[in-house]
């Protein structure tokens, strides 16, 4: 799977609107046939920072992503409520789901 995690830095007078800003880009991305998940967390130690954590099932699906129509439309409406480039990591990772965290096991 295509494992990716990305910071955004949102201007501090859309940081509370982040979420409905961003929405019709989430929701069509979850809604990809190839998208695993698609995931947004705000940050504990800066209000204005969102991180996305997202996973594609393999590269055809990565490609189709950044190719829709949707992730046209999220470049060109969102970067104006960002205070500068997201900051991304994106590797390829043998498995296709989440592992349990044995480290923390609950029994």
């Amino acid at each position: 799977m295509i494992f990716i995690t990305a910071k955004f830095t949102i201007k501090p007078e859309h940081a509370d609107a982040w979420p409905d800003l961003s929405r019709a880009f989430t929701e069509a991305t979850r809604a990809e046939e190839g998208c695993l998940w698609f995931e947004w967390s705000r940050s504990l130690d800066d209000p204005d920072t969102y991180v996305l954590v997202e996973a594609f099932r393999d590269g055809d699906a990565g490609g189709a992503h950044v190719g829709s129509d949707h992730f046209r439309a999220a470049q060109a409406e969102l970067p104006q409520y960002l205070v500068r480039t997201p900051d991304i990591v994106s590797t390829e990772v043998d498995q296709d789901g989440w592992n349990e965290l044995g480290e923390m096991r609950v029994d």
